[in-house]
C-alpha cells in the first residue's frame, strides 16, 4: 500500500510539474516580442511587426510618468507575460514595471517603452521630438536612445 501511495504522489508531482511548464510556455508565448529592426536611426528595438518603441525623457527610476492625453499619445507597451527577447536584442535588458493601472509595461534597460499612436512597422515619425514635457527617442539594440 505505501508503495501505492508514493506512486500516486510521484504522478501528482510530475502532473503539478507539467501544468507549470504549460504556464511557462504560455506566459512565454503572451509576451511582448522585442527585436531590433533597421531604420533611418539605424537599428532600433520594435515589436514582432516591426513598430519601432520609444523612451521618454521624463521618465525616472524606472516608472511612467505618461498618463491621461500622453498615454493617448504615446500608448504604452503592455505585455500579458513575461516580455521575450527577439534577434538583435539582449534577454537581460527586458523587464516590466506596473502602471497605475495595474497593467504590465515593458522595459528595455530599465526605460519604459512605447508606441507613437501614429507610427506604423517601418514608419518612424516622432524621433526627438518634445512632447509632454520629455524628448521621445528610439532606441537602440544597446538600450541607448537615437540622439
Amino acid at each position: 500500500m505505501a508503495r501505492l501511495s508514493i506512486l500516486a504522489l510521484c504522478a501528482a508531482t510530475l502532473a503539478v510539474a507539467g501544468e507549470a511548464a504549460t504556464a511557462t510556455t504560455a506566459s512565454a508565448r503572451t509576451g511582448k516580442k522585442v527585436k531590433a529592426e533597421s531604420s533611418t536611426y539605424g537599428k532600433v528595438i520594435s515589436d514582432g511587426r516591426g513598430e519601432a518603441f520609444y523612451l521618454f525623457g521624463k521618465d525616472k527610476g524606472g516608472k511612467s510618468r505618461c498618463y491621461g492625453a500622453c498615454a493617448r499619445a504615446w500608448p504604452p507597451v503592455t505585455t500579458k507575460g513575461r516580455p521575450r527577447a527577439g534577434n538583435g536584442v539582449k534577454a537581460r535588458l527586458l523587464g516590466t514595471t506596473k502602471r497605475s493601472n495595474g497593467k504590465r509595461q515593458v522595459t528595455y534597460a530599465g526605460h519604459p517603452l512605447y508606441y507613437y499612436v501614429n507610427d506604423s512597422p517601418g514608419r518612424i515619425l516622432c524621433q526627438n521630438v518634445s512632447e509632454f514635457g520629455g524628448v521621445w527617442l528610439v532606441v537602440k539594440p544597446s538600450g541607448k536612445p537615437v540622439t
